[in-house]
């Protein structure tokens, strides 16, 4: 089977699982909670991505009161702008800056935008109380190689990768200013790996100066999708099977059943995938054949690469290359 078909057969084997998971009953009280925050514009979630780079679910002081859950004394709000809706007869056309704003031939009773304000918003971080239901599941397993595929995703990658303890729940994120990856601290081997691969695609795909992505206006429920998918086939080409964390990430970020963002960017994600499997194997490669030649040279001493055991874990997931 040539790369393409496996890739395309991965890709299908996604949709599928994430459209079981949507007729689940465990999918259905997720969305019934999920229901209650907003979706958020692209300016707003740039704005988000600024002031708290490992934000997951943000939504305000009263919503979060809706779900059981409290703002920590003290939690630094993250600032968006939201708009301010009235209906024309409630509003004062000679305070409004931009009248342009008004459609002047809509019905008296037709709301209209009046202008906008700042608000302040807080991540599930920041708040404590009922969890709330969760359709995925953090991955456990060892990955034999671990230590040559994480040395390949940190050389493929457009931006220099890092491990640092991440506040709140986010396992990791591209800053969009720093230009940078940070991968949370202390997660296991699948995690830290399907982790990168998702980082990298945002870095590909969705920085602003750079990405492949950057003039398609996406909103942030297309974005994740497109990571993550994009990080379950790269991971699962390799061996390591990731669905029980993306199936319910994705349908997560989808905006229904239709699965809309996954249909609609099918082949973003082939084609980036197959951009980062090409060069991840070249860098494995490489990796080989230095320990190859070290291993000639005087049983690796004059490299200073200490071969390392391969995982006889249980749990294992072995890397194809």
């Amino acid at each position: 089977m040539s790369q393409s078909q496996q890739i395309k057969e991965i890709t299908d084997k996604l949709q599928q699982g994430i459209e079981d998971l949507f007729e689940s009953e465990n999918y259905k009280n997720y969305l019934k909670t999920m229901s209650k925050f907003t979706s958020y514009s692209l300016n707003n979630t740039l704005l988000i991505s600024m002031q708290m780079p490992s934000a997951t679910t943000v939504a305000g002081y009263n919503t979060w009161k809706q779900v059981n859950r409290q703002v920590v004394k003290g939690a630094k709000a993250i600032k968006i702008i939201a708009p301010c809706i009235y209906k024309r007869e409630d509003v004062d056309i000679s305070n409004v800056e931009d009248r342009d704003i008004l459609n002047k031939d809509a019905p008296e009773t037709k709301k209209v935008l009046a202008g906008f304000r700042v608000v302040n918003v807080f991540d599930y971080s920041q708040t404590k109380g009922e969890p709330l239901p969760e359709i995925t599941h953090k991955l456990d397993s060892n990955i034999d190689e671990y230590t040559d595929f994480m040395d390949a995703l940190k050389q493929f990658s457009p931006v220099p990768i890092s491990f640092k303890n991440v506040d709140g729940s986010a396992n990791g994120y591209y800053h969009l200013i720093d230009k940078n990856i940070v991968i949370d601290e202390g997660m296991s081997q699948a995690m830290n790996c399907k982790t990168t691969i998702h980082e990298i695609s945002h870095a590909i795909l969705h920085d602003e100066d750079t990405g492949l992505e950057k003039d398609a206006s996406l909103d942030r429920k297309t974005k994740e999708v497109q990571a993550e998918s994009v990080a379950y086939v790269v991971s699962n080409y390799f061996g390591i099977d990731t669905s029980e964390y993306s199936f319910g990430y994705i349908s997560g970020w989808s905006s229904g059943k239709e699965l809309k963002e996954l249909k609609a960017s099918l082949e973003t994600i082939r084609q980036t995938a197959q951009m980062i499997i090409d060069g991840v194997e070249q860098k494995l490669d490489a990796i080989k054949k230095s320990k190859n030649i070290c291993i000639e040279n005087s049983q690796s001493k004059k490299c200073g690469i200490r071969l390392m055991p391969t995982s006889k874990s249980v749990h294992s997931k072995t890397l194809k290359y």
